[in-house]
């Protein structure tokens, strides 16, 4: 009977290690899949006060954008090209965009890319 008692209370307590293991893995899951990342906020800042006057705050462009010619930074081909080359654009500029280099990090610059990644994703 102790044998039976000893192994049943083993079973027990693996399952509770096994439940807790699982729960904390789902929370921690949960909490990445959720959080947005810490330089989202300020890379819409940035983008708010760098890029929207042309690109408007949704990326589509705005009024003087538009007459521009600016690209919708939404497209497929805008959202084709790869991280480094937007890199690239927002650093040195292209056409009538000015450059970026001297006034931007390079941590806002690669911010200011995955903003760019999200735009599509609300189009």
């Amino acid at each position: 009977m102790t044998q039976e008692k000893t192994e049943r209370h083993a079973m027990f307590a693996s399952t509770i290690l096994l439940v807790l293991f699982v729960g904390l893995t789902l929370f921690v899951v949960s909490i990445v899949w959720a959080s947005p990342g810490p330089d989202s906020a300020a890379s819409s800042a940035t983008f708010r006060t760098k890029c929207a006057m042309c690109h408007g705050q949704d990326g589509s462009g705005s009024e003087i954008g538009k007459s521009m010619n600016v690209p919708d930074l939404r497209s497929q081909a805008v959202q084709k090209l790869p991280d480094a080359e937007l890199a690239q654009i927002i650093s040195n500029g292209k056409g009538g965009m000015p450059s970026f280099k001297n006034s931007l990090s390079e941590d806002q610059i690669h911010s200011l890319v995955a903003h760019i990644r999200s735009l599509h994703q609300e189009k």
